[in-house]
């Protein structure tokens, strides 16, 4: 049982890299999806991502509730892998702070306790430049102070540049 971080910026290969992690453990995948299809373009993408997952996959489809899905399958552990944290931040800003706040410790707290492996996904927003407005500046401040809570939690932390790992904390579990 571990926990594992693959951040990388867009396009990097994260998804894929973590989609590969997962495929190297033992036991059932439960894939947890927490984008929804808002225009024809995200529809294509998480098509794109579908088509690439195995058939023996299970799927639940998330935007905000993350701790109730780890709850609802602590019993059973499958390895879980999460993606990703960036689109489920911004369904959270939408939502409201008092939702975000509230679903953010949730999900925290059930992860610490989730006694499978947990792949998630998040894109790295460190290190670019400043947002202009202060709504971006806000999802970057987000996501930057969730992904160093995940870092902290998870056993292996790996960035994902140009499709290549690097292990960041702990041991890749690819090859």
């Amino acid at each position: 049982m571990s926990h594992t971080l693959v951040l990388g910026g867009i396009r990097s290969g994260k998804s894929a890299l973590a989609e590969s992690t997962v495929s190297r453990l033992d036991g059932p995948v439960l894939y947890v999806a927490t984008a929804t299809a808002g225009d024809g373009e995200m529809a294509e993408r998480i098509a794109r991502h579908q088509q690439r997952r195995p058939d023996d996959w299970g799927l639940e489809e998330e935007p905000l509730a993350l701790a109730s899905v780890l709850d609802r399958h602590h019993a059973e552990a499958p390895c879980l892998l999460i993606d990703c944290m960036s689109l489920w931040l911004g369904n959270l800003l939408g939502a409201g702070q008092e939702t975000l706040t509230r679903e953010r410790e949730a999900f925290l707290e059930a992860l610490a306790r989730y006694p499978g492996s947990v792949v998630i996904v998040s894109n790295e927003v460190g290190l670019g430049i400043i947002g202009m407005d202060a709504m971006t500046r806000q999802f970057c401040d987000e996501l930057g102070w969730l992904n160093q809570a995940l870092a902290r939690h998870c056993d292996n932390v790996i960035l994902s540049v140009a499709g290549l790992p690097t292990v960041l904390k702990g041991e890749a579990v690819t090859s």
